[in-house]
């Protein structure tokens, strides 16, 4: 018990620490070039424990859980020899971890929003459900592609380097012709698939399945992955976009 505490307490202050630079640039802009009051200080301060708690929890739950897991089900995988299994857990963990992102939801119903408005799609409830849904079923394909090909690179010892400036390539020449508003949605698609639920499984999946290998180095080969996760789904939302516009 007392372990745990004291493993508590440090995450609390690692969160501490990490929130400080902007409870301190956020009062120095409101009291010393706004030179405004808070409104509702009471009520923002309970907000910000609640966060500092939750960043905590958080950051600890990656720890206990996620990570380990993640990589120890990666291992095994990678050990038990069996490829298709592997690629098949990796497409899939991609999948559900995006679908999950709060971020993108987020995103997604923004879109659809401003989609609507501007005479996109049909300013109705079930038209932009249609859309968030479609948005949202497409970055999560991209990334569980994205994870597909990373471990392919992972076990046939592919270029990293190669492959992404391929990928940024495709984008640029997909930039060109898709229709112009979905170009900054896809774009935002591509950061905030790499957020709070997909990162940590997607990083404990290159190292486990690194570290199972004999010839691969978990630092230089267990790492990229969300990289290929941050960049397939601007491929993919641009895809989308000019197929629903074509059709």
């Amino acid at each position: 018990m007392i372990k745990f505490l004291r493993t508590l307490w440090k995450h609390i202050a690692g969160s501490i620490r990490d929130l400080a630079p902007i409870v301190i640039v956020i009062g120095f802009f409101q009291y010393f070039i706004l030179q405004q009051p808070l409104d509702n200080a009471l009520a923002l301060a309970g907000g910000a424990i609640l966060v500092l708690l939750g960043l905590t929890l958080f950051v600890y739950g990656l720890e206990l859980a996620l990570f380990p897991i993640g990589e120890s089900l990666a291992y095994a995988l990678a050990r038990k020899g069996s490829v298709f299994w592997l690629l098949t857990f990796s497409f899939l963990l991609g999948f559900g971890t995006t679908v999950a992102e709060p971020a993108l939801t987020a995103v997604a119903n923004e879109a659809a929003k401003v989609a609507a408005s501007a005479g996109a799609i049909e300013n109705s409830d079930a038209a932009r459900a249609r859309y968030v849904l479609g948005l949202r079923i497409t970055v999560a394909l991209s990334v569980g592609t994205a994870l597909l090909i990373g471990v392919l690179r992972i076990l046939m010892g592919w270029s990293l380097p190669l492959l992404i400036i391929s990928g940024y390539i495709m984008v640029i020449a997909m930039t060109a012709v898709a229709p112009p508003e979905i170009v900054g949605i896809a774009y935002d698609s591509g950061g905030v698939t790499t957020s709070t639920i997909t990162v940590p499984l997607v990083a404990a999946l290159g190292v486990g399945i690194a570290s199972s290998l004999r010839d691969r180095n978990p630092m230089t080969d267990g790492f990229g992955l969300i990289a290929f996760a941050s960049l397939t789904p601007m491929v993919f939302v641009m895809a989308y976009g000019s197929i629903v516009t074509w059709i």
